[in-house]
């Protein structure tokens, strides 16, 4: 009898699991355009970065980590890493455990040049979701950033 419980829970979540489907999805999608990103010797995650820091001009670590959900050792290693290739740059600061930074002259030009690969990797996700699938996710993000803002 405990088997077939435990069979049949491991079968459920192998079928239905959400997260397992996202995660998927997700390494999918990712790789798309890191693939495109790869010429220029940059990932998604590090692109995303650039254009976070691109908008708040003066970027603090504890915001990006906010409007991307990342944890700060991953920011920290990424930042770290697009610092040593010239894309970003340390802001000196009051506290020294703050560390804002910024883009350089360098991460414009990488932006600019990445644009087109971006592109590319950006059509090839919307044919992967469909529009259906798009429009889904899109309303999805939405209410997430709105749950977000009114918690």
């Amino acid at each position: 009898m405990d088997n077939l419980k435990n069979s049949h829970a491991i079968d459920t979540i192998a079928r239905d699991c959400i997260s397992v489907r996202l995660r998927l999805l997700n390494r999918v999608v990712t790789n798309l355009y890191d693939d495109a990103l790869r010429p220029l010797g940059l990932k998604v995650s590090q692109l995303n970065i650039l254009v976070v820091t691109a908008k708040l001009g003066l970027a603090q670590p504890a915001k990006v980590c906010d409007l991307l959900k990342l944890d700060t050792s991953t920011l920290s290693r990424n930042v770290e890493r697009m610092r040593g290739r010239g894309w970003l740059e340390i802001v000196p600061a009051e506290d020294a455990r703050e560390q804002p930074f910024r883009r350089t002259v360098q991460g414009t030009r990488l932006l600019h040049r990445a644009f087109p690969a971006w592109k590319r990797a950006q059509k090839k996700a919307t044919e992967l979701l469909g529009e259906d699938g798009l429009a889904l996710l899109t309303k999805t993000a939405k209410k997430l950033r709105m749950l977000q803002a009114n918690p």
